[in-house]
């Protein structure tokens, strides 16, 4: 199994270590043509605005939804879950738009308002344990289409939730050392 993490910003060097620690094969994506041949891609954390407007500049916006298209699956953490959804409150950034949801940014507020949470995700591997939860300047899904499955939320908001063979989480397993998410990514390539 080949996956992609999109390396222009943010938290992924984290993340390939997670995914290299569950077995994958692991490479950073920073050009189009890196695409080809992944099973699965993750677009990290960091800044959504700035990733946005660095995969127009590369090509990479519609490259990554036409390999989705071909049945690639994607995972988004805070930046990257923006970046999947259709809408973003406010905001006309560039964006994928493949997650069929409208999500809020700094939805929890800003960088001083960053917490941890135990969430119970009865979906993973030991789904009894609870996962902690790191968000930083994190997003949450506001409204969410039939075909999305919410997983786990926060004060009732949606925090973690899948459409297919996509994956968005607004808090960041690749800075703890539960790997319980990023296995949970790798099964569904799998299924």
């Amino acid at each position: 199994m080949k996956i992609g993490v999109l390396a222009l910003q943010g938290a992924f060097r984290e993340h390939k270590l997670m995914l290299e620690r569950c077995g994958a094969n692991v490479c950073e994506v920073r050009k189009a043509a890196e695409l080809e041949g992944l099973d699965g891609l993750v677009l990290p954390g960091g800044e959504s605005t700035t990733i946005g407007k660095l995969m127009v500049a590369f090509g990479l916006l519609e490259k990554i939804q036409e390999r989705y298209a071909e049945g690639m699956a994607i995972y988004g953490t805070c930046a990257g879950m923006i970046l999947l959804c259709r809408d973003i409150i406010g905001s006309d950034q560039p964006r994928l738009g493949l997650f069929d949801a409208s999500v809020q940014r700094n939805a929890f507020g800003r960088q001083r308002e960053s917490f941890e949470a135990d969430l119970f995700v009865l979906e993973l591997e030991a789904g009894e344990k609870p996962i902690r939860a790191v968000f930083i300047r994190a997003p949450y899904l506001e409204q969410a289409g039939p075909d999305v499955q919410v997983l786990a939320e926060v004060n009732g908001k949606a925090v973690i939730a899948r459409q297919g063979k996509m994956l968005v989480t607004s808090f960041h397993p690749e800075l703890t050392t539960d790997d319980r998410i990023h296995r949970y990514f790798l099964q569904m390539i799998t299924e």
